[in-house]
């Protein structure tokens, strides 16, 4: 399938409230999961175009399809605002139109103000709100302990509940990357469940 990818401009950004290790100590930090690795479970608080939602969303609830974790800094900033942009006109295309691929953008970020800018932009996906980035360290997706934003680290979860993909971190602003993640998605979509 040829993916039709639409990025607009090529920004320099950095991201705030992350800096460099202070001690030894920070830099014991955990690595970001590994493929093949099991995924953690969690529970978070989410919202969508729609509004916040009633009950938290669980990986487990979506074992069977293959899940799309999006750790992204912080909403409405240029990056990932070129990042949450490109998934939403690309959705149909790269995350099969939800169909059997759920898209969980994670951010440190409270669910009122995912639901705000999901509203605001069109987004067709869910956003989970991982305030204190205690699910980001879990998976790898912070640079320092204690730090209060995630990187932009994405994890592709197979049907089987295992990484089956990750880009740590996520080049939002390089076409190519969006190209391998759909080749990624593509091919766990294809794969039949385990035991059946």
């Amino acid at each position: 399938m040829t993916r039709g990818i639409l990025l607009t401009g090529v920004v320099a950004f950095g991201v705030a409230g992350v800096a460099a290790p202070a001690s030894a100590q920070d830099a014991e930090l955990a690595k970001p999961l590994e493929v093949g690795a099991m995924a953690p479970d969690f529970e978070l608080p989410a919202a969508t175009r729609e509004g916040v939602l009633g009950a938290p969303v669980k990986l487990s609830d979506y074992r069977g399809k293959v899940v799309v974790m999006a750790f992204f800094p912080r909403a409405r900033t240029r990056g990932c605002t070129i990042q949450m942009h490109a998934y939403r006109d690309q959705y149909a295309d790269l995350f099969n139109g939800g169909q059997d691929v759920v898209l969980l953008a994670i951010s440190a970020d409270e669910a009122e103000t995912l639901h705000a800018w999901a509203r605001d932009d069109g987004f067709p996906f869910t956003m989970a709100s991982d305030v204190g980035a205690v699910l980001a360290a879990k998976y790898g997706a912070i640079s320092r302990p204690g730090a209060t934003t995630t990187n932009r680290n994405l994890f592709v979860v197979g049907k089987d509940g295992r990484i089956a993909y990750r880009a740590t971190p996520f080049r939002e602003i390089d076409a190519t990357a969006y190209t391998e993640l759909g080749a990624a998605i593509d091919k766990l979509v294809a794969e039949p469940e385990a035991g059946r």
